[in-house]
């Protein structure tokens, strides 16, 4: 079985080795060693604290641990409220019309505005799932576990939701979107400009990037080509957050220019369909569907999915003593569940 829980200080080495494994264009884990230490603390404080009435500039990392074996399989996580520190930058993909009645002209153009439209938005992140374990429904519960924590603790996030999506990018970490910036404005390669966006140091995005709409079509046609598309590895990631309900309205990341999707929490298919359910542990199991299952904490939060018994009108569980243990949960007591699709 596998376990998706908080992340521990013992987990420090398995995260290193999971940024490394990441490449290029995962911003939200950069190969740092202090940023991951940092990242550790901070999830850990942030599993901790009382949030009282309303969303923190918290963030809660995860893992999906292996039971038998003891091996971290891969990482997720949610940040509660971005860019209340540092600025959140994005551009957004919208038209200009240029019309002349005199001269009987008519001509319409996508430009892409830098803003800072997605403050204090929660944002699904640091979504990574290890190449052995890459199989079976492995990547749909790494994924989807967030959102019985996001129902589960609402007033820990926001209404709105995001996702940023990994975007076009080659092997050697380059981006056909910032090659025409680059070239034109930075004169910093992707690699690095990624990097110091990870590790924090942001002013020269503010510094450098242009002040004024940039029109699509001055751009290169291999930079316009890769406007609002995502990286192939990203593809299911984001079919699956479709598949929630996640939509693309506009906004693209202004490194890459992948798309950043986003949906009202309260609206998610998983945390709409998802219920709390009174657990009976059974020794041997009818049900034939998986069920993604998590219990009610926050600190020892704990999920999984597994076949299970869902009585939609008793509003019970039927499930096994071992994942009863892996859940952390006993009979009598609740735990939120949702069919797993």
């Amino acid at each position: 079985m596998f376990v998706v829980r908080p992340i521990q200080q013992k987990d420090y080495a398995e995260l290193f080795k999971i940024a490394v494994e990441s490449g290029h264009g995962f911003t939200s884990l950069p190969v740092n060693e202090e940023l991951i230490a940092n990242k550790i603390n901070n999830a850990e404080a942030s599993f901790k604290e009382d949030v009282g009435d309303g969303p923190c500039d918290h963030s809660y990392l995860f893992v999906m641990e292996d039971t038998d074996t003891g091996q971290i399989m891969g990482t997720t996580g949610i940040e509660s409220s971005v860019g209340l520190k540092d600025a959140f930058y994005h551009y957004h993909l919208s038209k200009v019309v240029h019309n002349s009645r005199e001269l009987n002209v008519y001509n319409t153009a996508e430009v892409l505005t830098l803003c800072n439209d997605y403050t204090a938005a929660s944002e699904l992140c640091t979504l990574f799932l290890r190449e052995p374990y890459r199989e079976g429904i492995n990547g749909r519960v790494l994924s989807k576990c967030r959102f019985l924590f996001l129902a589960q603790n609402r007033t820990r996030f926001s209404d709105t939701v995001i996702a940023e999506m990994r975007g076009v990018s080659n092997d050697n970490g380059e981006s056909p979107f910032w090659q025409w910036l680059e070239d034109n404005f930075f004169s910093l390669d992707f690699p690095t400009a990624d990097y110091l966006t990870g590790i924090g140091q942001k002013v020269f995005i503010a510094e450098l990037m242009p002040k004024y709409p940039v029109y699509v079509n001055l751009l290169s046609q291999a930079a316009q080509d890769v406007i609002g598309k995502v990286h192939e590895n990203t593809a299911p990631a984001l079919n699956l957050l479709k598949s929630e309900g996640f939509s693309w309205k506009g906004y693209v990341d202004i490194f890459d220019a992948g798309p950043t999707v986003e949906a009202n929490l309260s609206q998610l298919r998983s945390v709409q369909g998802s219920n709390l359910y009174t657990v009976e542990v059974v020794e041997q199991l009818t049900g034939e569907d998986n069920v993604l299952m998590s219990n009610l904490e926050v600190e020892l939060f704990r999920a999984t999915a597994a076949t299970a018994q869902l009585d939609k009108t008793l509003l019970t569980i039927q499930i096994t003593q071992e994942i009863a243990d892996v859940l952390k949960v006993s009979a009598g007591e609740q735990l939120r569940a949702v069919k797993l699709i």
